[in-house]
């Protein structure tokens, strides 16, 4: 994490309006929708979206240097690509707060030390688990691996369908976005892209770009 991101966030934490307020706003929403936030079946509802609200952003307040901080050393020498594919997640796109559902594949070249796989499915869910666009999404993930593990090269492949375009505005269901972020070995070297794209079933040009 950036020191500007964690000023960032410190000062959202001074500013965090409690828990009363938030309710608060959303009986403010439900009036200006034209319902009534007195009647029975809505008289819990603040409270049950403060609390999904919870759930949904909870990633800022996990720290990414303290998620991959311990790592291994001990692996025989292992230096091939670590994958982890298909990793699922939910997030929340902040232009609109309507969700993001898709998968993120990610690997990295080790260096001299590797991470526990659950860490890589964590580090997927700290960044989803936040307002943001899927471009950001992607290359969070791929700076703070490559900043924090220093591998030989890190990708990250993220694919999702956007519920901003599909409920709302130009109402295309069935429509994925694709976006991508190589650093080191996997930027640089076309064969080395090529296994990559070819290993998470994204297909492939010329010298290993993504169509």
């Amino acid at each position: 994490m950036s020191s500007n991101e964690k000023l960032s966030l410190i000062k959202d934490a001074e500013d965090k309006p409690s828990r009363v307020e938030a309710e608060d706003a959303v009986r403010t929403l439900l009036r200006w929708a034209g319902d009534d936030p007195s009647r029975e079946g809505l008289l819990d509802t603040p409270a049950r979206v403060v609390r999904s609200y919870e759930e949904f952003f909870s990633g800022y307040g996990v720290d990414p240097e303290e998620l991959l901080k311990r790592t291994f050393e001990e692996t025989d020498g292992y230096d091939e690509m670590v994958l982890l594919k298909d990793i699922r997640f939910e997030s929340h796109c902040e232009h609109h707060m309507a969700p993001i559902i898709g998968k993120a594949h990610i690997a990295y070249l080790p260096r001299t030390r590797v991470i526990g796989i659950s860490k890589l499915a964590r580090l997927v869910e700290l960044y989803a688990k936040r307002l943001t666009i899927q471009e950001k999404m992607t290359s969070q993930i791929a700076n703070a691996l490559n900043d924090i593990l220093q591998p030989e090269g890190v990708a990250v492949v993220i694919e999702a369908s956007h519920q901003c375009m599909t409920t709302r505005g130009v109402h295309k269901p069935g429509v994925t976005m694709v976006t991508s972020r190589m650093l080191g070995a996997f930027r640089e070297n076309p064969s080395t892209r090529r296994e990559f794209l070819s290993m998470v079933g994204t297909p492939t040009t010329g010298e290993g770009g993504m169509v």
